[in-house]
């Protein structure tokens, strides 16, 4: 029975060995499992700010490019309405210098001394 007595003790140590590397592994394993739980608790967070972030961006972002749409519409009026004027102030021009002219010619045509016949 001694025999069997020292096989079983040796089966029992190598059990134990076992099952304890078996829990050192496990372990390990829930320190990993930890550590990645808190990365990725952390990327999540991370990723919620950054998408709050592009969000409020992507607003700001919007009414800007509206404020920018009108002052291009407001440039592009008031240039043509700046054409039409600086048109009207050659039509304007033009005929006053025409009436001028004829105004001239009726006054010298009026005080030229009369020919001796």
């Amino acid at each position: 029975m001694t025999q069997q007595g020292a096989a079983l003790q040796s089966y029992n140590n190598e059990l134990v060995k076992c099952i304890e590397e078996l829990c050192a592994k496990r372990d390990e394993l829930s320190r990993q499992i930890r550590q990645e739980e808190e990365e990725k608790a952390k990327l999540q967070s991370d990723l919620r700010v950054l998408t709050e972030r592009l969000a409020r961006i992507n607003e700001t972002l919007a009414h800007k490019m509206a404020s920018r749409n009108e002052f291009d519409k407001t440039i592009a009026e008031t240039e043509a309405a700046y054409m039409k004027i600086l048109e009207s102030s050659q039509t304007l021009l033009n005929v006053l210098k025409k009436e001028a002219g004829n105004l001239a010619k009726a006054t010298e045509s009026k005080s030229l001394p009369a020919k001796d016949s």
